[in-house]
């Protein structure tokens, strides 16, 4: 009774549009009145947790890069690269926004802060170039997709926690994917581009391409840094967003001379509201994987999957978690949906042996596709907010991106060699 009071409040304060923080921690503390366990037994269980997870430490680190890299001038000069390299082509700033994005993906890890940071230097000049506004932002909102999947990546730090799988080969097996998503969309915004007489950049110059990678150099180095490092054993995950913060300070700060003491500041607060939130979110949803656990919810969900006689083999059970992902990533943050769900799908995932690096890829792909997916998809919020552009607008020109996005989820699914290639060849034996 008590869990289904439990499972009851949870829904209906997530149907209700309470804050997702609250949705989870105000039924787990009722479950832990009713149930009268220790608070102290909770608190030693997430303290052990916290202390044996040091790769958590990447998540603020990554932020706080994300924010710096922002501030600092280096987008604007990828930005710059991007456009130089490919902007001549049909539609040209469409496939800019697109490799931007690829380039910015190796850098911080995070779709929200590609769509917020980078997102408003695109829009602004897709739309100058003539441009619709409302397509330029479905434009900013799928390729902000790619940042979680090409490493680094905040959501596969999460993942890599919960399922125990290297960070290294997850990273890695992020590569093919985020390039191949790129390459989608960019046929699609070629396509489209023709079709609307969208234009083209300025014509191409190897000379302006040399001198615009002249400009972007030091910042291109840093997925160069950050995966040479982690491969070639010089430091771990967490180590390497570290090194990423250091390198993003150097160039702002000594490097370009744009950031200064007082912008400092401020973006140190900005990354600890921001990482006080994501600790807040980890610390309840830590909670909720308590009681999951407690209750043996998993053994008796894998039970039932196993007995239903609906998900017979593997295949069928990838097609279910990409439907219940989707879905899910449409209401509910990464982060928080990889804490709840991951631990209930996993264990069903090695019965069926179905890889955990290729499984988190794909989870992440599901979650950040969810991000852009309306009604809710967080990515559409921002870039609405930034451009001033009306959500339906948008929503209008993100579907075909949705159809785009979708139809390489399901290549990654059902290929795993798409996925696992590259740690194959690092060396990860399956």
């Amino acid at each position: 009774m008590i869990v289904i009071i439990w499972a009851v409040l949870f829904v209906i304060m997530f149907i209700f549009g309470y804050p997702i923080i609250f949705s989870i921690s105000v039924p787990s503390m009722l479950y832990i009145i009713l149930s009268k366990i220790s608070p102290a037994a909770i608190v030693d269980s997430m303290v052990i947790g916290f202390e044996k997870q040091f790769i958590l430490l990447a998540v603020p680190l990554f932020i706080l890069a994300a924010k710096i890299m922002n501030e600092g001038m280096i987008t604007e000069r990828l930005f710059s690269f991007a456009s130089k390299l490919v902007g001549s082509l049909k539609g040209g700033l469409g496939h800019v926004n697109v490799l931007a994005s690829v380039i910015f993906a190796g850098m911080t890890g995070s779709a929200i802060a590609d769509a917020s940071g980078l997102g408003i230097i695109e829009i602004k000049s897709m739309n100058d170039a003539g441009f619709d506004p409302d397509f330029s932002c479905a434009v900013t909102a799928a390729s902000s997709t790619i940042g979680p999947i090409i490493p680094p990546s905040i959501p596969m730090v999460i993942y890599s926690m919960i399922s125990g799988a290297s960070l290294g080969y997850l990273f890695i097996g992020g590569v093919i994917p985020g390039l191949f998503l790129a390459i989608a969309m960019m046929v699609y915004i070629a396509y489209i581009s023709n079709k609307r007489n969208y234009p083209a950049g300025e014509s191409f110059s190897l000379k302006g391409v040399v001198m615009s990678f002249s400009k972007a150099f030091f910042p291109l180095l840093t997925p160069v840094i950050l995966l040479g490092g982690i491969y070639g054993g010089i430091f771990t995950p967490t180590e390497a967003a570290a090194a990423a913060v250091f390198y993003a300070l150097i160039l702002s700060v000594f490097g370009y001379r744009v950031l200064g003491l007082k912008k400092l500041i401020t973006i140190f607060k900005e990354s600890a509201l921001s990482t006080g939130y994501v600790s807040a979110m980890v610390a309840a949803a830590l909670i909720f994987s308590y009681i999951v656990s407690r209750e043996q919810l998993p053994v008796a969900f894998t039970n039932m999957v196993m007995n239903s006689g609906i998900i017979t083999n593997k295949y069928i059970f990838l097609l279910f978690v990409n439907l219940f992902l989707l879905l899910l990533g449409c209401f509910m943050d990464p982060i928080v949906g990889e804490l709840i769900v991951m631990p209930i799908l996993i264990p069903i995932a090695i019965l069926f042996e179905i890889d955990l690096v290729h499984l988190g890829v794909v989870s992440t792909l599901n979650f950040m596709i969810g991000l852009s997916t309306p009604p809710y998809g967080e990515n559409l919020f921002i870039v609405s907010a930034i451009s001033g552009v009306p959500l339906g607008g948008i929503i209008r020109e993100i579907w075909p991106f949705l159809i785009v996005l979708i139809s390489v989820l399901f290549a990654c699914t059902y290929i795993p060699e798409i996925v696992l290639f590259l740690p194959k060849l690092a060396g990860y034996i399956p």
